[in-house]
């Protein structure tokens, strides 16, 4: 029987900014608090990052609210949580984001059955030009299913 998978939150600017090349998943070393926060929803991906050094993944400026019941057990809600993943798939990022361009952005914080996952991208910054043709053609096609919607009645 597969995990279930519960998404708990999703960096829409990612895919604003960014042109996604790849997905990958990742796991997250968290304390027990964060954990129960996470559960909660209080997850915040919007100016987070990913960075690769000395051979090991880790993730900068996702925030992660204190949990109410945590009292001295909270950890720093910004604090770098390390990523898990195998050594040749770390090594291999590391080879990709080395070439100009290219960033490791988180994409969303999930539940795969107990364990709390990361979806990062691998990503290439987009200009502003990029951020209003595809602005453009979402509003292109919002307009194209009303007509359609309103067609059809």
């Amino acid at each position: 029987m597969a995990e279930a998978v519960k998404q708990v939150a999703r960096n829409q600017k990612a895919y604003h900014d960014y042109f996604i090349e790849e997905k990958f998943e990742a796991g997250i070393e968290l304390a027990g608090t964060e954990v129960k926060s996470i559960r909660m929803g209080n997850v915040n991906l919007k100016d987070s990052f990913c960075l690769i050094k000395d051979g090991q993944l880790s993730v900068l400026g996702m925030h992660i609210s204190p949990y109410e019941k945590g009292n001295i057990f909270n950890k720093d809600p910004r604090r770098p949580r390390r990523l898990l993943m195998h050594k040749r798939e770390i090594m291999r990022l590391f080879a990709r984001i080395k070439q100009d361009g290219y960033s490791l952005i988180p994409l969303s914080v999930y539940f795969k059955g107990p364990r709390v996952k990361l979806s990062l991208g691998l990503a290439r910054g987009k200009k502003l030009y990029d951020k209003r043709e595809s602005a453009a053609k979402r509003d292109a096609k919002r307009e194209m299913d009303r007509a359609m919607k309103s067609r059809n009645r």
